[in-house]
Order: structure tokens, then C-alpha cells, then sequence
């Protein structure tokens, strides 16, 4: 990576999930000077798992993560389809998705890829948890104020602090002109002992009108949970607590899926939030910039979420060297370069919702089939290797 120590920025990164750790990596190891502020506490661990697949494998091997999160990748699962009392329907190998992924593929956790965005780091950039911006005056020079009462001047604001972002409200305006809701809610969480029953590498998943409920077992990895529900009420239910809202749509479940829902109520490092995307005409305002999903979170039902922060990060830091007397200019190539993609992703996740939560019996009766069809000897590999290609 390029050196810029002889005219470094100063750089102010809101946020330490995925999309501010690799931000504050890519443009430290380019000599910039940057600071990150989180407004929790502490590092996050947990949430649910995430592949790295096309621009997002290609952005962590650019910022040299590949080897790292080789020792967390969890490989691919064999995938049980099972009824509403825990018994197996369908079995998908591990072997069909091997086929159709290759080499360039990557499975995580949240939690340990930012593991070792923040291990990358080593302690070379300054993190301020429990810390806020609360101020960017960008009229005269850019100054940003700090919610420890601090003020920095600085060449740049990135916010990188994910789909509630508070610079986005500070800069750009209310999140309501933004975000918009899927009216679907996610909880994820790990769990306190593997399912009786549930083998090592296997996921058991559930699926029905208006929900999914899933849980995995990895080999060397606490086994975790995930749901996903349709309702108008999402942000209510986020609000609330995770145990209740879960009861109340998975309660009738039975086998290894009930047992998960148990845990919600003690799990500590449980996520759980209403589902949303973020539509912008534009992703900065002078010197500031949003990155990830700030700017343009396409949700989990596009499955490239953290790809595409890792790819924003990247890319921010090569425009930024390209063109090295103009942020305005590389900020405009940056924002250039990734909006076909986001927008593509945008629209594969508004259409693939059904996947998750079907919304009628006969898209789940299509699904089935569908599903049915990929583990079949003939057709599966195929069809495996175009949905791979659509990837």
C-alpha cells in the first residue's frame, strides 16, 4: 500500500464495526492520521455469520486479512431443512456449496472479522470507546466535536457507524429521508451449548410463511442462533426485548430451534434490530463521507453486507491516494466506482426477502422445490454453480 506520510490527512472515523476498522486500517497503513470514536463501550463480539465472496474477498486480501481469517473461516455447513418440531426434511451436503464457492470464499463471524481488523490494527490507531461525534462544522476548515468534549481539526469525517448513524443525522439529515424499512426484524445470538442432536459443521434451519429460524453448530466456534420474521412492527420489537418478540413468533417451534429461542433471554452478546436499507443520492457532503452501512446498508437479505464495507474501506483509501490534492475528486471517484454494485445488491436483497420469509404457502411450496432440486445428483452442482455466478 501507498506511503503518504510526507502529506498525511487527519482523519476522524466514526465507528468501530467492520466498515470503521477497516477504514482506520486502510488509510493508517497509507500514513494518514487517524482517530476512531465507537459509542459503545467496548468492542462488539458475536452476531451472525457473514461470507466474503467476489469485491468483499478481494477487499480483505487487499488489506492483507485473508491469512488471519483463515484461522476463523467456519467452512461451509451441511444445511438440514427440518419441520416445525425439529425432524429433517431435506438434507443439503456441505460438499454441493464447496463446489460451487471455489477458493475465494470466506465464512465468519462479525465478531471475529472485526477480531482481526482490530488485531491488523495492533494498537497503531487510537479507538475512544463510549464516544460520540456531536458536532461537524465543515464551513471554515472541518472541525469535529467530540462527545468527551474534545474538538479536532481534521481533513476528513468518515461515518462508518452503521445503519443508525449519528454523523448521517448530523450531516446529511433525519435517518427517516434514508432508511428504508423491510418491516422484517433479525436476532442473533450464541449459545450457551450446542442442541442436543445437532452434529458438529451442520445448520438446522426452519422455514416458513413469513419466517426462518436457524441454528449452527461449528466445529471450533460457539454455536449460535438466528431468526428473521416478517412484521410491521420491527422497530418496536427491536426496542423491546428479544426473548418476548421471539416467544411470540417462534414459540410453536419444537427440537434444537425452541431450545435457541430459550437462550435469547440470557445471551449477552445478542443482536437484534429491525431490518432496513439506506438510499442516498450522494454518500459525502464536503469532507465528510459515509462508508458501509451508513451509507448504503442493502441488509442481510443481500448477504454482502460485510463485503461491501471491506470493499468501501479499500476503495476509499486508493481514491484518496489517486488523487492526493483533491478529496473532493476522490471522493467523487470512490462514490463513482461503487454505486453500480450497492444498487445491485439492493435490489437482489429487496427481491430475495421471499427466501427468508416467504409470503404465501406457495412460495414456500416453490422454495421447497427449489431446494429440493439443489440436492438432487444431476441438477444440484449445476444449479449451485449458477447461483454462484450470480454471486
Amino acid at each position: 500500500m501507498p506511503d503518504h506520510t510526507e502529506n498525511p490527512l487527519r482523519i476522524v472515523v466514526a465507528g468501530a464495526g467492520i466498515a470503521g476498522l477497516a477504514t482506520a486500517l486502510r488509510l493508517h497503513r497509507d500514513g494518514h492520521r487517524v482517530l476512531v470514536v465507537e459509542r459503545a463501550p467496548a468492542r462488539r463480539t458475536g452476531g451472525y455469520l457473514v461470507n466474503l465472496l467476489g469485491v468483499g474477498f478481494d477487499a480483505a486480501d487487499a488489506l492483507g486479512l485473508v491469512p488471519a481469517l483463515r484461522t476463523r473461516d467456519q467452512g461451509v455447513f451441511t444445511s438440514l431443512l427440518v419441520r416445525a418440531d425439529g425432524s429433517t426434511k431435506l438434507t443439503m451436503p456441505a460438499a454441493l456449496a464447496e463446489q460451487s464457492l471455489g477458493s475465494r470464499a470466506l465464512t465468519v463471524f462479525r465478531g471475529d472479522l472485526e477480531a482481526a481488523l482490530h488485531d491488523a490494527l495492533d494498537g497503531a490507531v487510537g479507538i475512544r470507546f463510549g464516544t460520540t461525534v456531536t458536532g461537524a462544522d465543515d464551513a471554515d476548515g472541518l472541525r469535529v466535536t467530540l462527545s468527551d468534549g474534545t474538538v479536532h481539526d481534521a481533513d476528513l469525517l468518515v461515518g462508518a457507524d452503521g445503519l443508525h448513524s449519528g454523523v448521517r443525522d448530523l450531516a446529511f439529515g433525519p435517518a427517516r429521508e434514508f432508511v428504508r424499512d423491510l418491516q422484517h426484524a433479525v436476532a442473533a445470538f450464541p449459545l450457551d451449548a450446542a442442541p442436543e442432536g445437532l452434529p458438529m459443521q451442520t445448520a438446522s434451519t426452519f422455514i416458513d410463511v413469513g419466517r426462518t429460524a436457524a441454528v449452527f453448530r461449528p466445529r471450533e466456534h460457539t454455536p449460535s442462533a438466528f431468526f428473521t420474521y416478517r412484521t410491521p412492527t420491527a422497530e418496536a420489537d427491536a426496542a423491546g426485548s428479544p426473548a418476548d418478540a421471539l416467544a411470540a413468533h417462534f414459540g410453536d417451534l419444537t427440537g434444537p430451534v425452541h431450545e435457541a429461542i430459550r437462550g435469547a433471554a440470557g445471551a449477552e452478546d445478542r443482536y437484534f434490530d429491525s431490518v432496513s436499507q439506506v438510499v442516498m443520492d450522494a454518500w459525502s457532503s464536503g469532507r465528510i463521507v459515509l462508508v458501509g452501512d451508513a451509507a448504503w446498508c442493502v441488509s442481510l437479505f443481500a448477504g454482502h453486507g460485510a463485503g461491501l464495507a471491506l470493499a468501501g474501506a479499500d476503495r476509499l483509501g486508493r481514491a484518496l491516494a489517486e488523487h492526493p490534492e483533491d478529496i473532493g475528486a476522490a471522493l467523487e471517484a470512490w462514490e463513482a466506482g461503487l454505486r453500480q454494485e450497492v444498487a445491485q445488491r439492493q435490489r437482489q436483497a429487496r427481491a430475495g426477502m421471499a427466501r427468508f420469509a416467504p409470503s404465501s404457502r406457495l412460495h414456500l411450496g416453490v422454495q421447497n422445490l427449489m431446494i429440493r432440486a439443489l440436492t438432487a445428483p444431476l441438477v444440484g452442482p449445476a444449479l449451485l454453480r449458477l447461483m454462484s455466478r450470480a454471486q
